[in-house]
């Protein structure tokens, strides 16, 4: 554990170092961010990110952070739980995304374990934080394991009735860091249905079926195979509520021959290929990430789930406990 500097506001920022199974990865306490993540024989980082505090602060789009209280949008930047209307933090277009202006992913997280392989991170989040009720304990634990597996395990406890839904945030680029962008990855997304959105990346309604559209990646397929832009931003309904954990998802960067898959319970998986990326600063390593750099795999309930009974539930209870699971497991093969 380093320290890695301080906030505008004074607070302190510090920098863990884990290891284990080919994986080195750096944690920054600020908004539980992996900050750089490694693969042993792989010489690019996988992920996308800043070699500086300041540049967090000023320029991230989520680079690896924990986002909440709810990731994702809530359209509008309000709902109603037990006949009450709550008003939230609206930083997207008149809607609240990922928790609001100052949501998980820009605070400073506690440091409450950590050992060679793992790190545990909590977060306080006072009651009408964001607009949100409830006073509510967040954790997240980082931990590396043998096979190149990055497991990520969130749980939250509430004081009174709220949502919650976190996600990890990182922005994967198994190329070449990022220097280019990642639109030759190859994807499989194991999901028959997706949620059409609007113009704000709303969503439309029902979940619609992936077969015969661009949504269909069940089967593995280069993310330009049918359009250059390769531009998604999109839940895939890979369950109607959250079960057993399973395969939903494989990306591949056929160059360098690094895959990873994407294990989870969790209901939803937002496909995101950083279509308008665009960064002033350089990144790890001195890379300059335009558009495409990076793919976010957020595993996740469906967004605006608050105000759409029909989807899986994101209410919280007293007495409850919200957990959520993730494993991103990494391996090296031949070079195509």
């Amino acid at each position: 554990m380093t320290f890695w500097g301080n906030m505008a506001s004074g607070m302190p920022v510090e920098r863990i170092r884990i290891r284990a199974g080919g994986l080195t990865a750096h944690i920054l306490t600020l908004g539980a961010i992996v900050q750089d993540l490694r693969l042993e024989g792989h010489e690019d980082p996988l992920v996308l990110g800043f070699e500086t505090l300041e540049n967090y602060a000023r320029h991230s789009p989520y680079f690896g952070a924990i986002v909440g209280r709810f990731a994702n949008r809530i359209a509008n930047g309000r709902f109603k739980l037990d006949g009450q209307t709550h008003e939230l933090s609206r930083n997207n277009g008149g809607h609240c995304l990922h928790g609001g202006v100052d949501g998980f992913s820009s605070r400073i997280w506690e440091i409450e374990d950590c050992g060679p392989s793992h790190v545990e991170l909590a977060l306080d989040s006072l009651d009408g934080d964001m607009g949100f009720p409830g006073a509510l304990r967040a954790r997240c634990r980082y931990e590396l394991s043998a096979g190149g597996a990055l497991g990520v395990a969130l749980s939250a406890v509430t004081d009174a009735p709220t949502v919650c839904s976190m996600a990890h945030h990182s922005y994967f680029n198994l190329e070449d860091g990022g220097a280019r962008a990642a639109t030759d990855h190859e994807v499989m997304i194991s999901a028959d249905r997706y949620l059409p959105v609007d113009d704000a990346l709303i969503p439309l309604g029902n979940p619609a079926p992936v077969e015969g559209t661009a949504f269909d990646f069940r089967t593995s397929k280069r993310l330009n195979a049918r359009d250059p832009a390769a531009s998604y931003d999109h839940n895939f309904c890979i369950g109607a509520a959250a079960g057993s954990e399973r395969l939903v998802a494989r990306l591949r960067a056929p160059r360098s021959g690094v895959a990873m898959e994407v294990i989870t319970a969790e209901p939803g998986l937002q496909f995101f290929t950083s279509p308008e990326l665009n960064i002033p600063v350089p990144g790890l390593g001195g890379r300059r990430y335009g558009h495409h750099a990076g793919v976010c795999l957020e595993t996740q309930i469906w967004p605006d789930s608050p105000n759409r009974p029909e989807y899986p539930g994101a209410v919280l209870r007293p007495g409850d406990i919200r957990e959520q699971r993730t494993v991103y497991r990494f391996s090296r093969h031949q070079r195509a």
